[in-house]
């Protein structure tokens, strides 16, 4: 069974999230264009760990109002992506956190070719909080450039629950 994120009907739409909200000078942007003959939202940027800086992403609210999306009958999230050989990390967040820093982790490498990814629900790595996680209140979805210098070329063609 499998449960269609993006692109979908309905008011989801990727946005770009920087390092500049808590001071850093990382850059990025976020557009819907063709890449290797895929429609895809591409998340282009420089990252740099200046001013305690250190990422940006690609963010997608599940639940039209920022809520809860239950997502307790399946067993991840698949996405089928394109990247720059560079490493990037999939960050869920539920209803559950409250502090931006906090998410539920996986990292991944991104190859210059669309290669489909599974991130089982299982697999997922907390960071900076106790809570487990709860598939029944995921929120958000975010693809991260972070941890290190470089330039960040990431698409997504499609995501979605398995």
């Amino acid at each position: 069974m499998q449960h269609e994120l993006w692109p979908a009907k309905g008011q989801r739409r990727w946005r770009v999230i920087t390092d500049t909200v808590m001071g850093g000078v990382s850059q990025g942007t976020v557009q819907l264009v063709e890449v290797e003959g895929r429609m895809a939202v591409r998340m282009r940027g420089a990252v740099s760990t200046e001013n305690n800086g250190g990422f940006i992403q690609i963010a997608m609210d599940l639940a039209p109002d920022g809520g809860a999306f239950d997502a307790g009958g399946f067993e991840g999230i698949a996405a089928e992506l394109f990247g720059n050989d560079q490493a990037y990390g999939l960050h869920l967040r539920t209803t559950d956190l409250a502090r931006p820093q906090q998410s539920y982790r996986q990292p991944f490498q991104a190859t210059p070719r669309w290669q489909v990814f599974e991130f089982p629900f299982a697999a997922l790595t907390r960071h900076r909080t106790d809570v487990p996680f709860d598939p029944r209140r995921l929120r958000r979805v975010g693809l991260v450039a972070i941890g290190r210098e470089f330039d960040a070329d990431l698409s997504v063609a499609r995501l979605w629950l398995y």
